[in-house]
């Protein structure tokens, strides 16, 4: 089952998450992509400790469409160094991986 991945990205943005989401989609690199916020992130970055208000992308796609998704989230990511980050999906319901595999470009 891990053929298939959730791929995080956060940004201080909504429009920016909006886009992110719905570029992959279009593209066929994700077959669903939520967008959840605002949430407050806390981090540190180049030596101080940050707070930043952010909405968190939840990318659904294929391992074999995670460079795809990495390239195409960094070109469009406004922050210097973008969380993108892929976990596993280990265990699902058949007919929402069916799907979830019919709407990517590979299939």
């Amino acid at each position: 089952m891990t053929q298939y991945v959730q791929v995080y990205t956060t940004t201080d943005k909504e429009e920016e998450a909006g886009r992110i989401a719905a570029e992959l989609v279009e593209r066929r690199l994700a077959a669903c992509v939520q967008v959840l916020g605002p949430m407050r992130s806390t981090y540190r970055w180049k030596g101080a400790v940050e707070n930043a208000r952010e909405w968190l992308c939840v990318i659904k796609t294929s391992r074999a469409l995670y460079p795809q998704v990495e390239q195409a989230v960094r070109g469009m990511h406004s922050y210097e160094t973008p969380e993108v980050l892929a976990v596993p999906i280990e265990a699902a319901s058949a007919p929402y991986l069916l799907w979830l595999g019919g709407e990517l470009r590979e299939s």
